[in-house]
């Protein structure tokens, strides 16, 4: 009792817990107490019980068990946290609940599970409970069996997934329990109730006992659809219907029933059963056999094939060979019983893939029907089926072509059974998948057999279309069966009323009553939406009239229809007849007097004639009449113009008030068009044409006037005509326009001889345009340049322009019918590339070519895909029908060789264009393959496929690409790279889709999968692509799909899509109705309505290409006398193609060797073919064959064109630089000298280009390029080496010169002496303009190089030689002399005299140099320039020069001293300018422009420095405008040291007005520019790489005021926000700033503070700090640091400052900076660092090398290489160890240090260690002089280990120096105290304590 009365005081869910059992069921008990109290199932208390569930159910107590099952089974039906449980407490409840004997603990677990199910986790517990019957224990697997037929049997098919349950039937029929097949027996029978024959394929190989068995229970069971009985919690107002069924229909349930039927899913069988893998299983010989000659062992092959295809569901695999082997044996097999096989073989793969066989479709199709010619029944039969399983894998769209071009076939079986073949297919599709297009397509090609004189043929016509009439509705098909005999007609109807569509589906008269369920899943696309059949409802519905049927537009509308039928009843009238019904609504007075010879009668008359019709009510208007009157003598002869002006007149009013028919348009067009070309009356002709177009349509008028207009043979008419179309299509719209008929028309006009009639053909063509776009084109690519010329110039204007509102032809139609309209229009505009002529290319792709495609050898298959690429080429336009090169190309995008694989890319976008619409059958086959590319690793090869990609769904539209499976299968696929590309593309895609296939929901587990990828592209891709996925499919339903994810990974994607709900974007709107045919304007190849919008980013390229196009054609055709078809095929479109980071990688290739390197004396093959391939994603593809191409004429034309388009396309340009200039340097090769000077002439374009763009070279451009271009300086012809001359002047502005220096020096060693004048020559030109900087370190022996020439055997040489040297010695000085070395006598004698006649005073600096305040005092000041800096020199230079030569002075050019000397009155005057605008809005306006450029920065900058407040703070706010856009701020290039120093005037100016600021207005007004100027410095640093042109002087001058403000005692506050700004913008400065010149001004001003006497030590302090941040990056900055001149910099400290010098002022900190500077600088470049003291003079008496030696002296080499950092401190403390102990022990003078150590001398050296060493351990270590890496801050960082080492390192010598007397006294002094000890011991213990030390 005692242990009871424990646990009966915890709590209940510590009870539930207890170890005792009683504890646990008295705890159970009270738990379910407590959960049936509780009624808020969101309570806290659910929360505290989720964890303890599962050992409810799995009490080890029987007792205690069964009340914890009744606790959980409440817990799970009220807790909302009861879904988190499931997987653990089912599998609790299958394991220890199914095996206990009582029956309630069974019940309760099933309860458990079922009620689970109930709250929507039934997955979650079917997978439990199918691992359950797997389960050793037959109790559990028999309870598992129980809980699944209870479930299947409550909540139906609709909720239990069946798929797995039937997979395992078959397992638990073989049970050895009876009572588990019993049970497995009734649980298929339950299936059988809701799925019926669909299980029984699946059951096919059981025991066929077994299956009788279960065949007889299926037939007991009733007819009727079962209905659930349980309800999950989302469906409970579905449980209410039925349950308020029940109570009004009683125990009758018929009609529940019937709901329920048609609500019950229909179970495909195909689902249900599991795919069989067969390729592995084909018998090894299979392809080796089916080539046999002997037809038996063909058979043999065939018999084992068709053996695996019996499997009814197959494993996706690459059955492209198998295909291919049995499309061979169909078409050219003679034996029959093997071309049967074949064909039951496609029908089992066909069956057994489904829509995965349809890639296949199109290679089969035309073999099948081509093989009907066949006459045995055998034969025809089994192709039928064959073809018929073919058609349901793929789309009617895509085999429409094949099928057509089979209708016309002579052998009439073949057209028969293609007629029987469409009938059954028709059978399949529904009004969506049978549109307008295809069905006009069809409708033509059967009424041409329905006239066919075998009725066999006939006969299978009408059934086709019956059929077809029989999906679409009559109404769709009647407009073609206008010219039809009434009997045929009433024949096809006959034959529709006995059609019975396939799976029971809805006609479109029957689409109404209730939307079409998918009720057999194999049939073509049967479950669409609800809302297509139902816009297709209105539109039949709604009768409209006026609109003529569109020549490949469709099926006409029903108005059209009604405008017809009412054109028949009208007859044409005698003139009899007219005048009777004349003369009863005419006055008597005007019917005499209209034929009277007296003109003003005749004018009287028909002025009432005009009048009386005006009055007449509209319905009474006898039109025909009317206007045949008008005819009456003199009729249309009439000579008065007055007259006729009212006869047209009255035309136009009787046409627009009246029902005017066509019979009276024709009565009186011929007239009206022959007096559009008179010059009174042609107005009034023009309005009477338009009333008549209003009434009769324009389409048909538009024809009938054109025809007639150039039937009358008159030219004035023909140009008047189509002026009068041009304005009539703006008003009308283009809208059912027979545009074939007009092309025509216009090609007429424009070979007309009179040049007003092909003015007005040009301008209608623009106007045609607008509606048309860039396919109108297309058809005029055979007519003369110079006139296609004119057409691109029309085009180019209306290019862009939206195509005006329609304001006429619509008033009489109602909105349904605009909507009509719109589509018309839309499928109208898609079949304007159908019209063109297009090849069928099928037997130019011979097997030969395509075995080469799939040859081992890559080489063959390269040939292979050129003969490919060149058929293409040369045919233009081809059908769709391109034999079995899809197949082909399919395995060459798999390729190993990257190379091919961007070949076959490019083939497949040459293919796009070429094929048009027609592409869409291919997609399948060819189009879903591309995006295997995109797995690639290659951004090149990703960028072409994704290229490619686009190129196709510009053809095809999206909705190809999201119907299917295929999508979602590649998206499944776990490559990042794939998902990354696939995502981005369709984010950009889908959102300007009106709509997107149901199928677009497939792809939703797989983008859920994407945002938990690994890979974080893939995550962000994927949360880019939720918007748009979004928008088509809604949130609800992609919330939804989040029930299958795990708890915690559904918590983070529904984060997601609310976060995307927000971000969704809107739906693209229906087309507008002011613009009905803009969206069809611009596109290629429009797609269906649902996609006619699937690519924005494609839709722009095809205008560029036409303004590019217009440029470039009558220089084209200059060039070329006759261009062939094939150079003028479509060179639309850029020339050169922007790749993303394409230039990087490939300069990252040539680094890591994938790539050769571009360097070789004479170019190789290897070279040529790597550029070509680098080329093609970047260069269009005419342009690529012209720059390839073997005659030189090509290459002309290439560069030629390049011209043209530099300007146009001068960043795509600079994307590509590095591959033009390699091709460039190919042509430097050549020994044409066109090519050459082409060459020449367009690189000076481009460099002159690239300076306006401010460009500079990268390394990887001037190297694969300048030393090509050296070679030329060789060239013999004097007119090359101008041009190259021109080129290097050129070069010099976007590379530095220092760098082409070496190119230079190379190029004297050439033995062409030529080439070394030039050389020469171009050198002594860089040393005048630069002066010795462009030598680096080199300079002694590069003037020892040159000066060697002044012998040189050609006098050129020797004279550009000796040129160059007094060019030098004009910069330097005497010094030149030491440096060329020794010459002989006759060497120097020629140059002493050439300098006494060209003496020149030495300058220290060139004249082309920016001005500077210090400069440099001596030759090694001018030597240490940085060499980048010369580029911005040069640019100055020839700033300077433009200005000199200009005739306007230069504007406000900044001099700091000028505007230090400035009075504060007269600055505002130096920004006045004559005119009305500020200088800040002319410097806005003008400042893209290069030159004026120049002039407004200057006025800026000159305003930054200005005395006055406001001017300043103007200024600086432009300069920060300047500095926040990319694209301006290298405008500031080369002026970053005036900027600064007008910076740097301010602050000092500040400083000023600081202290003798009034008030607080005052102080506020000089913190706010202190504030801009601080903030501008800020932008200017952060500014890319513009800080990195500031010299050494200006950044010295810039740290020194900003340590000084930070030190201004008139600061408040170190923490206030300028302080904080100022220290901000000096870290950053020493980050970003070029380090070499960061580290000379830091060592001058450290330099300078340790002069000066007045200099504060925390001035001098704050230097050192800096110092010690430098040193801290510069592990980092050591490669792009000029170390000559650092070292140098150090040099000269160290001269001025020695150690001694040091030590006496006191600031020995300061001599230890620089020394742990220069110690630093020698551990990280290692020995290398000896090379760079070149620019020392005496560097033997150099402090600098005497310190780098001992530094290296004393290295002690690493035990290990595992850390170098460790390394380093150890090499660091032994250095200054050994140091100091020498320094204290010094040896005689006459040991040298490669002499043996004595014992003695050793054990010395022990000692001194030993106190060393005690004295460090026992001593506190001095901080006075820490030296920690100081930051500029207002808190110092901690100082680094390696700091912490020297400072102790310096101590310790400090200590050693100070004993050393006293330890040499007692070395000498002391007497040996014993026996010396052994030398080894000696050295080991010396190592210990060495080691200590570390």
């Amino acid at each position: 009792m005692g242990d009871d009365s424990e646990w009966m005081k915890l709590p209940t869910d510590q009870k539930c817990e207890h170890k005792v059992w009683k504890a646990r069921l008295s705890g159970y008990t009270e738990a379910l107490q407590q959960f049936q109290r509780i009624t808020d199932d969101k309570s806290s208390e659910w929360g505290k019980y989720q964890g303890l569930i599962k050992k409810f159910v799995t009490d080890s107590n029987a007792v205690a068990q069964l009340k914890g099952l009744e606790a959980a089974l409440v817990y799970v039906e009220n807790a909302h946290v009861a879904s988190r449980t499931v997987g653990e407490v089912v599998s609790g409840v299958v394991c220890k609940v199914f095996n206990q004997p009582k029956a309630r603990a069974k019940e309760l677990g099933t309860d458990i599970c079922l009620m689970y199910t109930e709250i929507e986790k039934g997955e979650v517990v079917q997978e439990e409970i199918l691992k359950g019957l797997d389960n050793k224990n037959p109790k559990i697997a028999l309870a598992c069996v129980e809980v699944l037929r209870r479930a299947v049997s409550e909540f139906g098919s609709k909720i239990i997934t069946l798929k797995p349950i039937v997979k395992v039937l078959p397992k638990l029929f073989e049970s050895r329990e009876k009572a588990v097949r019993d049970e497995a027996k009734l649980l298929a029978v339950e299936i059988y109730k809701w799925i019926r024959d669909a299980l029984r394929p699946a059951l096919q190989n059981i025991n066929s006992v077994l299956l009788k068995e279960l065949e007889e229970e299926w037939a007991k069971l009733p007819a009727s659809a079962p209905r659930p009985s349980r309800f999950l919690r989302s469906q409970q107002d579905l449980r209410a219907k039925y349950e308020q069924q029940q109570q009004v229909d009683g125990d009758a349930g018929g009609g529940d029933g019937a709901d329920l039927e048609e609500e019950a899913p229909a179970v495909d069988a195909y689902e249900l059963l599991e795919a069989v893998e067969i390729l592995s299983k084909i018998p090894k010989d299979f392809y080796e056999k089916i080539e046999a000659k002997k037809w038996q062992e063909r058979k043999e092959a065939l018999e084992a094939l068709e053996a695996l295809t019996k499997n009814p569901k197959l494993v996706n695999g690459e059955y492209g060979d198998i295909v291919k082997a049995l499309n061979k044996v169909i078409g050219k097999d003679t034996n029959v019983m093997l071309v049967t096989i074949a064909a039951k073989c496609v029908t089992g793969l066909a069956t057994g893939l489904r829509k995965k066989f349809g890639i296949y479709a199109g290679h089969l199709v035309p073999t099948i029907l081509d093989k009907f010619k066949e006459k045995k029944a055998q034969v025809v039969q089994a192709l039928q089926e064959a073809i018929d399983a073919v058609f349901l894998s793929t789309t009617l769209q895509n085999i429409s072509e094949d099928v057509l071009a089979v209708m016309d076939n002579k052998n009439p079986s073949v057209k028969q059974q293609a007629s029987m073949f469409l009938s059954r297919g028709f059978r399949h599709c529904t009004p969506t998948t049978l549109p307008k297009s295809l069905l006009k397509s069809f409708c033509v090609a059967l009424l041409k057999q329905v006239n066919d004189s075998a009725p066999e043929v006939r006969d299978a016509a009408f059934e086709a279309l019956g059929t077809a009439m029989k999906v679409v509705g009559e109404r769709a098909v009647n407009p073609f069966l206008a010219d039809v005999d009434k009997l045929k007609v009433d024949k096809i109807k006959e034959c529709s009323e006995k059609v019975e569509l396939a799976g029971g589906k809805k006609t479109a008269g029957q689409v109404k009553e209730k939307p079409v369920p998918k009720a057999e899943p194999t049939a073509e696309a049967s479950a669409r939406p609800s809302a297509p059949p139902k816009k297709t409802l209105v539109k039949q519905s709604a009768p409209k009239k006026g609109k003529a049927t569109a020549p490949k537009g469709g099926a006409a509308p029903a108005k059209a229809k009604k405008a017809e039928n009412k054109e028949s009843v009208e007859s044409e009238l005698s003139l009899e007849v007219c005048e009777e019904q004349a003369a009863m609504v005419l006055p008597a007075s005007c019917m005499q007097m209209l034929d009277s010879a007296n003109w003003k009668e005749r004018l009287a008359a028909m002025e009432e004639f005009q009048k009386a019709v005006e009055q007449m009510d509209i319905g009474e208007i006898p039109c025909q009449a009317l206007v045949r009157l008008l005819a009456k003598k003199p009729g249309w002869k009439e000579t008065n113009f007055q007259v006729m002006q009212l006869k047209l007149q009255v035309v136009a009013a009787v046409a627009q008030r009246g029902s005017f028919s066509k019979t009276s348009a024709l009565a009186v067009l011929d007239a009206v068009v022959e007096k559009t070309g008179d010059v009174k009356c042609g107005v009034k002709a023009k309005e009477a044409l338009s009333a008549i177009a209003e009434a009769c349509t324009l389409p048909w008028t538009a024809e009938q006037v054109v025809s007639k207009a150039f039937s009358q043979k008159n030219p004035k008419n023909q140009a008047e005509a189509l002026n009068w179309l041009s304005n009539a299509i703006k008003e009308f719209g283009f809208a059912g326009v027979n545009v074939k008929a007009f092309i025509n028309n216009v090609k007429t006009s424009l070979a007309a001889t009179n040049p007003a009639v092909r003015t007005s053909a040009v301008s209608l063509l623009g106007v045609m345009y607008m509606y048309m776009g860039a396919p109108l084109r297309m058809f005029f690519e055979d007519e003369k340049a110079s006139l296609l010329s004119q057409i691109d110039s029309e085009f180019e204007k209306v290019k862009g322009q939206t195509p005006p509102a329609p304001i006429r032809g619509s008033s009489k139609t109602s909105a349904e019918e605009e909507a009509d309209d719109q589509e018309e229009e839309a499928e109208a505009g898609a079949d304007v590339v159908d019209l063109l002529p297009r090849t069928n290319i099928s037997d130019r792709i011979t097997s030969e070519m395509v075995s080469k495609i799939g040859d081992k050898n890559w080489k063959q298959r390269k040939e292979g895909l050129d003969e490919v690429a060149a058929v293409l080429s040369e045919a233009k336009f081809i059908q769709p029908n391109i034999a079995e090169l899809p197949l082909a190309l399919r395995g060459r995008l798999a390729d190993s060789n990257k190379i091919l694989v961007q070949q076959t890319l490019s083939i497949l976008q040459q293919m796009a264009i070429a094929m048009g619409p027609g592409l869409r059958q291919h997609v399948r086959g060819l189009g879903f393959p591309i995006l295997t590319v995109l797995t690639d690793s290659k951004n090149t090869v990703r960028a072409a496929g994704l290229a490619t990609l686009n190129a196709w769904v510009e053809q095809t539209g999206m909705k190809e690409w999201l119907e299917g499976e295929e999508l979602s299968e590649e998206l499944k696929k776990e490559n990042p790279f794939l998902r990354q590309e696939l995502l981005a593309w369709l984010a950009s895609k889908l959102p300007s889709l009106r709509s997107a296939p149901s199928d677009l929901a497939l792809c939703v587990p797989h983008l859920y999968s994407c945002l938990e990828d690994r890979n974080a592209d893939v995550r962000k891709k994927a949360q880019d692509a939720l918007p748009a996925f979004m928008m088509h499919l809604g949130f609800d339903k992609m919330n939804k799909a989040t029930a299958k994810l795990k708890p915690a990974s559904k918590d983070q994607v529904v984060g997601l899509l609310e976060k995307a709900r927000t971000s969704m974007p809107a739906k693209p709107s229906a087309p507008a109705k002011t613009a009905p045919a803009a969206q069809n304007g611009v596109k290629a190849a429009p797609s269906p309505p649902a996609s006619d919008k699937d690519a924005p980013d494609m839709e722009h390229l095809p205008a560029e290409a036409k303004k590019v196009k217009s440029a470039a054609a009558p220089k084209a055709k200059a060039v070329g006398k006759k261009p062939s078809v094939k150079a003028e095929e479509d060179r639309s479109g850029p020339i050169f193609i922007v790749m993303p980071n394409g230039k990087e990688q490939r300069i990252k290739e040539e680094k890591s060797l994938k790539v050769l390197k571009w360097n070789f004396i004479t170019p190789r093959e290897e070279f040529v073919e790597q550029l070509k391939i680098q080329m093609v994603p970047c260069v269009a593809k005419w342009l690529m064959e012209d720059l390839f191409h073997t005659d030189f004429q090509k290459h002309i034309k290439a560069i030629g064109t390049m011209i043209e388009h530099l300007e146009a396309e001068t960043e795509a340009t600079v994307c590509c630089l590095d591959l033009i200039l390699k091709w460039f340097t190919l042509r430097f090769f050549e020994t044409n000298t066109s090519v050459l000077m082409k060459a020449l002439e367009y690189l000076k374009v481009l460099f002159q280009t690239l300076i306006n763009q401010d460009y500079h070279l990268t390394e990887h451009e001037a190297s694969s390029f300048i030393p090509y271009l050296i070679l030329k300086m060789g060239e013999p012809k004097d007119v090359v080496r101008k041009d190259v001359r021109s080129l290097c002047r050129l070069l010099r502005q976007v590379y530095p010169a220092s760098r082409i220096f070496p190119f230079l020096m190379d190029g004297t060693k050439s033995k062409n002496s030529k080439q070394r004048a030039e050389c020469l020559e171009e050198l002594g030109s860089l040393v005048g303009m630069c002066g010795m900087l462009v030598f680096q370190q080199t300079a002694a022996k590069s003037l020892r190089e040159i000066a060697v020439h002044i012998g040189d055997r050609d006098t050129a040489v020797r004279n550009a030689a000796l040129n160059t040297v007094v060019t030098a010695y004009n910069v330097c000085g005497e010094q030149v002399y030491k440096l060329i070395g020794q010459l002989s006598e006759k060497d120097m004698s020629m140059l002493e005299e050439r300098l006494k006649r060209s003496v020149k005073k030495p300058a220290a600096l060139p004249a082309s140099k920016p001005p500077e305040d210090k400069p440099p005092a001596s030759v090694n000041a001018t030597l240490l320039r940085k060499p980048a800096t010369c580029l911005s020199e040069i640019r100055s230079q020839n700033a300077a020069m433009q200005q000199q030569n200009s005739e306007v002075p230069p504007v406000f050019k900044l001099d700091p001293k000028f505007i230090v000397d400035f009075s504060p009155i007269p600055m505002p005057d130096l920004v006045k300018v004559d005119s009305d605008l500020s200088p800040l809005d002319l410097l806005h306006y003008n400042f893209r422009h290069h030159v004026d450029s120049v002039c407004s920065i200057d006025l800026v900058i000159s305003d930054v420095a200005s005395p006055d407040a406001k001017t300043s703070m103007q200024g600086l706010k432009r300069i920060a405008e300047i500095l926040r856009h990319d694209g301006e701020r290298q405008v500031m290039s080369g002026r970053v040291d005036e900027l600064m120093a007008a910076m740097l005037q301010q602050l000092r100016l500040l400083a000023s007005r600081r202290m003798v600021a009034d008030g607080q207005s005052g102080q506020r007004d000089v913190d706010e520019l202190y504030s801009a100027v601080i903030s501008s410095l800020n932008l200017l640093i952060l500014a890319g790489k513009l800080v990195e042109e500031a010299s050494p002087d200006v950044l010295k001058d810039l740290v020194q005021v900003l340590l000084s403000l930070i030190l201004d005692p008139q600061q408040s506050s170190v923490e206030s926000p300028l302080i904080r700004s100022v220290h901000v913008l000096l870290s950053t400065l020493l980050k970003t700033a070029d380090p070499t010149s960061t580290l000379s001004a830091l060592l001058l001003l450290l330099q300078e503070s340790c002069k000066s006497t007045t200099c504060s030590s925390e001035f001098r302090e704050m230097v050192m700090k800096c110092h010690w941040r430098m040193i801290k990056f510069l592990p980092e900055k050591v490669e792009a640091l000029y170390l000559d001149r650092v070292l140098l910099d150090i040099h000269n400290f160290m001269k001025v400052f020695p150690k001694e010098a040091i030590r006496q002022n006191s600031n020995e900190l300061v001599y230890r900076t620089v020394k742990t500077l220069l110690h630093t600088l020698c551990r990280i470049v290692g020995p290398k660092i000896m090379d760079h003291l070149s620019l020392i003079e005496n560097r033997n008496e150099s402090e600098v090398e005497a310190q780098l030696k001992r530094a290296m002296k004393n290295t002690v080499p690493a035990q290990s290489q595992t850390s170098r950092n460790t390394e380093n401190v150890g090499k660091a403390k032994t250095l200054q160890s050994e140091s100091t102990f020498e320094s204290s022990t010094k040896a005689p003078a006459g040991v040298s240090g490669n002499e043996t150590v004595t014992p003695a001398q050793l054990q010395e050296r022990l000692r001194v260690l030993r106190e060393i060493h005690g004295l460090s351990n026992s001593a506190k270590p001095v901080n006075k002089v820490q030296c920690g890496p100081p930051v500029v801050s207002s808190k110092p960082a901690l100082p680094s280990s390696m700091d912490m080492l020297h400072s102790k390192l310096s101590h310790l010598c400090e200590t050693r120096e100070q004993q050393d007397g006293q330890n040499v006294q007692q070395q000498s002094t002391a007497p040996p105290a014993g026996p010396l000890p052994d030398l080894s011991d000696f050295i080991a213990r010396l190592e210990r304590i060495k080691a200590n030390l570390h």
